[in-house]
């Protein structure tokens, strides 16, 4: 990730910004003037500019306009302590992704910027599966079918209701929708509904105010006005708060749509596209999800095909992950021979294309050879391994089916080694104790060694004792590798952001 450019002459102001993010594991950058920064861009660029407005040698605003020319879609937060507030916001709201009034409160501060990173680190991710796969890959009847209703779609602007699996690639269907789609020329917009707060999802959809709430120091545009024009994309709409529901119904019946705090209609000029890997069907009959507002998505379903389901695509899929890894890596692609590719097919991949997404990433890092064989293989593909006959393969690091590689970890009653690996994942058809490839045997015996010694010694509640360490263990790991991000950690363990943030509680770990 890149580092985070704070700009203000003044040094207290960047020394304790600099101290606050450097608590949170996140790197920094400080200029004294705007000239700096516009040098500084010729070689690098920041994941969020923070700037002062006042500073010898160009203001903060005529800094912005400078970036907004050459980095679009760089977050920009300005920092002010003058009274003018009013006219300056109105000067840059259209480019500033939010203004931070002096004093600030240090905390309140530091959020901020999370959150600007947040949106960043999500654009980035949207603009490379925009840009390095333009068009899905598939030849597996299932997908063709999906295809089909693209095109079939194409002149339409109608609602659409995207089902599948975890890591199926509902988000890369949306994207296609829309690039194919009269309103192909708007912005394309997309909030996963799971992944943000109850409390703040509402002003990420409609906005807010000022003063509507806490915080709420400017008037802030939604992702429903963000979106004017274009398509909004709903992510994990069945885990929507109930409450909301009724408010996007509201959207979605009559076009208008009132921002936190606010008294004036607004106009929604947006195409809805909903994804979910929840039976809504089953969520409206237990009455978690309004039966009116899933007739009103569910207008064109697109069921999106599982992996196991398009076998026949995992060999194309598979030398094109690889490629874009080494692209990623800057190193040389590797090649895949028959036998493993074999393998691959066979395996039922309980992430769908996001996990051999990365198993791909993994096997170029840690595949010895340019040729990847059946024994370079991950883990958790030794039962299908062992339905080929083939040499079951040595475990030194696994990926999961939502993360990419991590760096290996002792489980619960090791002595911390050099030796010590990670457990392979539990989804999918793994291999049993017995079964396991040498390398795992290792933790395998040594957990049941300590199970067998905590049994015989009649401690009590031994289930819970070991699955706390063995998780703390895991989101240990994961907060390491991540230097303390919270929300990266978890998408690495392929867990959600409040269930890490449980765990956390839970565990102890935040003491």
């Amino acid at each position: 990730m890149k580092p985070i450019w704070i700009v203000d002459d003044d040094h207290a102001i960047r020394f304790v910004l600099e101290k606050a993010l450097a608590r949170e594991g996140l790197e920094v950058r400080s200029f004294t003037n705007a000239r700096e920064v516009l040098a500084a861009l010729d070689d690098s660029v920041p994941q969020v500019l923070v700037s002062d407005i006042r500073m010898p040698g160009g203001s903060g605003l005529e800094l912005l306009t400078s970036v907004k020319a050459r980095k679009p879609g760089l977050p920009v937060i300005v920092m002010t302590a003058y009274s003018d507030l009013d006219s300056a916001v109105s000067s840059f709201q259209g480019g500033a992704f939010e203004y931070l009034p002096k004093p600030f409160d240090v905390n309140k501060a530091v959020e901020l910027i999370r959150r600007a990173l947040d949106e960043s680190l999500r654009e980035e991710v949207a603009d490379e599966s925009h840009a390095e796969v333009p068009e899905m890959l598939g030849q597996a009847p299932a997908m063709q079918e999906v295809f089909r209703a693209i095109g079939r779609l194409s002149q339409s602007v109608v609602t659409v209701l995207i089902t599948g699996e975890s890591g199926s690639g509902k988000e890369l269907v949306a994207h296609a929708l829309h690039r194919h789609s009269p309103r192909a020329g708007g912005p394309f917009v997309a909030i996963n509904t799971a992944a943000i707060p109850k409390d703040l999802l509402e002003s990420e959809l409609f906005g807010h105010e000022r003063g509507a709430f806490t915080g709420a120091q400017t008037t802030r545009r939604g992702r429903f006005e963000q979106a004017d024009g274009g398509t909004l994309f709903l992510d994990e709409i069945g885990d929507m708060p109930f409450e909301l529901q009724t408010r996007l119904l509201r959207v979605l019946s009559d076009g208008q749509f009132y921002r936190v705090g606010g008294h004036n209609p607004l106009k929604s000029n947006v195409r809805v596209i909903a994804a979910t890997h929840q039976d809504l069907e089953a969520r409206v009959k237990q009455g978690s999800f309004r039966e009116d507002l899933y007739h009103r998505l569910n207008v064109i379903r697109l069921r999106l095909p599982a992996l196991r389901e398009r076998r026949e695509d995992i060999p194309a899929l598979t030398r094109f992950f690889l490629a874009k890894s080494a692209r990623e890596l800057s190193v040389e692609a590797k090649r895949i021979s028959e036998p493993a590719l074999q393998v691959l097919r066979q395996f039922d991949f309980p992430g769908n294309v996001r996990q051999l997404q990365n198993v791909c990433h993994w096997l170029t890092v840690m595949a010895p050879a340019q040729v990847i064989e059946t024994k370079d293989l991950p883990p958790e593909l030794a039962s299908a391994l062992s339905a080929t006959g083939a040499v079951s393969p040595p475990v030194t690091a696994s990926p999961s089916a939502s993360a990419p590689p991590r760096a290996p970890m002792p489980v619960p009653g090791d002595t911390p080694s050099h030796d010590a690996t990670v457990p392979a994942p539990v989804t999918g058809t793994l291999p049993s104790a017995a079964a396991a490839p040498a390398g795992a045997a290792g933790w395998l015996d040594d957990l049941g060694r300590e199970t067998l010694a905590l049994l015989q010694a009649g401690a009590p509640s031994v289930w819970d004792g070991l699955t706390r360490q063995f998780e703390a263990r895991l989101i240990q790991a994961a907060l390491s590798v991540t230097r303390g991000r919270r929300i990266e950690a978890a998408q690495k363990l392929g867990i959600g952001r409040n269930t890490i943030t449980r765990k956390i509680q839970e565990l102890g770990l935040d003491d």
